[in-house]
């Protein structure tokens, strides 16, 4: 062969060489270029999973604020509720007919507050004698043996409790029955 072939093969061989070793780092870059591309597509994924949390979180948030952020205010009103319903339980027949016109005005607020809570999602927790008592919407005052009731039955109701919507507000005031069972 000659010389200059020999040269041009060599020339060949060093490209063909400087080809692959760019070919090399050609195919690095791509790998990188790739690895980035996944890795900001899950930081993507991510952030829109986020971005969708924190928009049902505060959907959530509002509904519950709306439902119940009255709470303060109706737990406020319940002393007001328990005040007249004494007032009214306390008068007698004979207070009643010398004082029918400011019973009647009690009891016309008695009516009207109880509307208005209504409106609000706010009901009454009415326990009556005997029934279970229910940890979940009674508050045991005491507790006292009683002939003829068995252990967990209301005895008496001192209080009754209110709930808003389904959240309880106040529990009812009971005495509950500590009679053995025999």
């Amino acid at each position: 062969m000659s010389e200059m072939k020999k040269d041009e093969i060599a020339e060949d061989q060093a490209q063909i060489g400087d080809d692959a070793v760019e070919t090399d780092v050609m195919s690095d870059e791509l790998e990188a270029l790739r690895a980035e591309r996944d890795e900001l597509r899950d930081r993507f994924m991510r952030a829109l999973a986020d971005a969708e949390n924190i928009r049902k979180r505060g959907e959530r948030d509002r509904r519950e604020a709306e439902q119940y952020g009255g709470s303060k205010l109706a737990r406020d009103l319940l002393p007001v509720y328990d005040n007249l319903k004494r007032a009214l339980d306390s008068a007698t027949a004979d207070q009643r007919e010398a004082a029918k016109a400011l019973i009647e005005g009690v009891e016309l607020t008695m009516r009207e507050l109880v509307a208005v809570l209504g409106r609000h999602g706010v009901q009454t927790v009415a326990p009556q004698v005997g029934d279970a008592f229910d940890p979940q919407m009674h508050e045991a005052m005491f507790e006292a043996p009683v002939p003829g009731t068995r252990a967990g039955d209301i005895i008496q109701v001192m209080t009754e409790g209110f709930k808003l919507h389904e959240r309880l507000l106040r529990p009812a005031q009971v005495g509950v029955s500590s009679t053995p069972r025999s």
